[in-house]
């Protein structure tokens, strides 16, 4: 009998398509629990395309997903939520008209535990104080990093054991991006929360993920450590924009990381 822990999610060969357009093509992947895994790629490679197909959004027409070794392939987007599994989708998506705090309420909706909700909603605005300074703003009235803020707090109100997370940077500033990555990585720690992360900025995904996967029309064409991916020519070059002479651009950005 093997001791090895199931994987918290695996993906099996699976393939999804928009229409007659396959966006993904046989991927495989696994992410333990604890992890922080980042899925790279550039634009159209199918990375926010794996993430709507774990959470039920999308329904692969090939492959499987497993959560905790359960096949969840094609389940409601709700019952996947209730397993467990939040997804931060790509452009945030918040509730415009509602509050910053009836946005958190809603992402806690199925839960029974008043006394539990009150003490995610007290640390939630612990990582992210500008949204209990807010908590009475409608949430469309928030700035765009703000928002990023809120959506993932409402996902961390669903006290789930993996977050789905695309493209957190989108559209922010350094400033707002450093800040950002700094929660998902306290998140990781504090929490226990597995982590997807699908993300262009590949310095800070990579700084912030244990492993990671290198997309490219729709299949997977690497796999490894982030330390090692970051040393892989065709990773510099390509995602990170150095190239072998680049020594000291490299030095300036190992002198940023020291938040992981």
């Amino acid at each position: 009998m093997s001791d090895v822990p199931t994987p918290l999610l695996q993906l099996l060969n699976v393939e999804s398509s928009y229409g007659p357009i396959k966006a993904i093509r046989g991927v495989s992947l696994q992410v333990n629990a604890g992890e922080i895994v980042t899925v790279l790629g550039s634009n159209g490679a199918g990375k926010t395309t794996i993430l709507k197909t774990i959470s039920g959004i999308m329904e692969p027409r090939k492959g499987s997903v497993l959560h905790r070794g359960q096949d969840i392939t094609g389940q409601d987007p709700a019952a996947i939520v209730n397993r467990g599994v939040s997804h931060v989708p790509e452009g945030r998506e918040v509730f415009p008209l509602l509050s910053v705090h009836d946005n958190l309420l809603m992402g806690a909706y199925t839960r029974p535990d008043r006394d539990g909700v009150a003490r995610d909603m007290a640390q939630v605005y612990a990582y992210f104080p500008i949204l209990l300074e807010r908590s009475g703003q409608q949430a469309g009235l928030l700035s765009g990093g703000q928002q990023q803020m809120l959506a993932l707090s409402r996902a961390l109100m669903a006290e789930p054991d993996m977050i789905l997370l695309d493209e957190p940077s989108l559209g922010l500033s350094p400033k707002l991006t450093l800040e950002i990555f700094e929660i998902v990585v306290r998140i990781n720690r504090e929490r226990g929360t597995t982590i997807l992360l699908v993300e262009q900025n590949a310095h800070m995904a990579l700084n912030a993920a244990d492993r990671g996967y290198v997309l490219e029309n729709g299949r997977i064409v690497m796999e490894d450590s982030c330390e090692c991916l970051r040393e892989k020519d065709d990773i510099r070059e390509f995602y990170l924009g150095m190239k072998d002479d680049s020594v000291r651009t490299e030095r300036r950005w190992k002198k940023k990381k020291t938040w992981r």
